[in-house]
């Protein structure tokens, strides 16, 4: 048995050691045998600069390249799913304003995205521990009503870990929890540590710079899916062929960036490969044909590192969180597993260890408290600034719900599933 064990397990890595090198060799295979699946761009990211007085113009000089960028990908043969502009910190360009006129401009801002069809992001409420945490309730309260606005709140950098920080956004977090419909407005609020700024995907995006610059984040978890279909439980062979899958789709969507870049003026800083799952188009599932077995089980975290270590290979400009996002409530199967049991919030740390994750989209009891919420995003800062790693919070409790009740979610992004009790 144990002879035939190895023989399988032998074949199936000549396997796909062959099909690695025809992936490598041969230019007409890819599409014939591994591109059945092709990523879509998950995010055009433009950040720029604005001013209260002239913001309508100048996210309109970002809409115009973000548009033409869009139909560059689209020409080339992948999906864009949505254009993105971050701004600079909010609190610079709220400055001196009334608490409710300040309301009044974000809100403004809000209902700008929505009439032009974009996704914006008015950076961190706090990027330093001596920041004034009146950000943090003005953003508390614009989230409870806004329909498109992402923001965050950086919770460890390399001047170490900001507890005031941490507890601010754990207030925020509760506050908004309560006072949101569905209690969906967290969906836009991430902390995030060790975060270099330009990062394409939400809510942890932001930068401080003069702005005119723009990156991409792509969707291709079924990328990795359709490889470990191939590879099974296999690390090192899996790890290759996965760089080899998605460096084709990487570097094409790079070559038409730096063509967008050249034409319009605006500077290209790079891609995050993380493979961003969606709904069903699933890390989760991509990772159990890795294992065998159901997502949370033993060999999980052996996935998690093979996909990273696959994605920091991927010989593109990169930059963002560039390994693995495991997304609770994004991926139905990981939202599946959640709901079962089978996966925890210490399990989701421990994977964080070898990914880019963090704590995602993660659902919690309505009745958490500011106390419990502090000290689990106090681990992430924690974990963050050991390894000197990204990792980012995006926690979802929600109100009048307990341990055993299902979510009620309304978002198109978004799969309800069972809560679980917090330890």
């Amino acid at each position: 048995m144990r002879g035939t064990s190895m023989r399988r397990w032998l074949l199936r890595t000549i396997a796909a050691a062959v099909l690695l090198c025809v992936l490598l060799s041969a230019p007409w295979c890819p599409a014939q045998v591994a591109g059945k699946q092709k990523p879509k761009v998950r995010a055009i990211t433009a950040f720029v600069r604005i001013d209260r007085a002239n913001y309508p113009s100048q996210i309109g000089e970002a809409l115009k390249m973000l548009r033409a960028a869009k139909a560059a990908v689209e020409r080339g043969g992948y999906e864009v799913q949505s254009i993105r502009i971050v701004t600079q910190p909010f609190p610079e360009y709220t400055r001196g304003l009334s608490r409710k006129d300040a309301l009044e401009f974000l809100r403004a801002l809000d209902a700008l995205a929505v009439r032009e069809s974009f996704a914006p992001n008015i950076g961190p409420a706090m990027m330093r521990d001596t920041d004034d945490p009146a950000a943090m309730e003005l953003l508390a309260e614009a989230l409870c009503t806004s329909k498109e606005l992402n923001a965050s709140a950086i919770v460890a950098g390399e001047d170490g870990i900001h507890w005031r920080t941490v507890r601010a956004a754990a207030k925020l977090v509760k506050y908004v929890a309560e006072h949101s419909p569905r209690s969906q407005g967290n969906f836009n609020f991430a902390v995030t540590a060790m975060l270099r700024p330009y990062a394409p995907f939400y809510p942890g995006a932001y930068h401080t710079g003069a702005g005119r610059k723009f990156t991409i984040g792509l969707e291709s978890a079924n990328v990795v899916e359709e490889v470990f279909a191939v590879t099974e439980n296999n690390p090192a062979v899996g790890a290759m062929l996965l760089t080899a899958a998605l460096t084709r789709h990487a570097q094409a969507v790079e070559r038409i960036a730096l063509d967008v870049a050249k034409q319009t003026g605006w500077s290209y800083l790079g891609m995050d490969p993380t493979p961003a799952p969606l709904k069903d188009v699933s890390i989760g599932a991509a990772i159990e044909k890795f294992t065998g077995a159901k997502f949370g089980s033993s060999a999980t975290l052996t996935a998690a590192a093979v996909i990273t270590q696959a994605v920091k290979a991927v010989p593109v400009k990169q930059i963002g969180y560039s390994g693995l996002m495991l997304p609770v409530l994004e991926d139905s199967r990981i939202a599946q597993r959640w709901g079962e049991g089978t996966l925890t919030v210490d399990a989701l740390l421990a994977y964080s260890a070898v990914c880019a994750t963090g704590l995602d989209t993660v659902p919690l009891p309505g009745d958490v408290t500011e106390e419990q919420l502090a000290r689990i995003l106090g681990d992430v800062a924690t974990l963050a600034r050991k390894w000197r790693k990204p990792l980012a919070a995006r926690l979802l409790p929600v109100a009048g719900k307990k341990a055993g009740d299902r979510t009620e979610f309304d978002d198109p992004f978004l799969v309800n599933t069972t809560l679980q009790r917090l330890p």
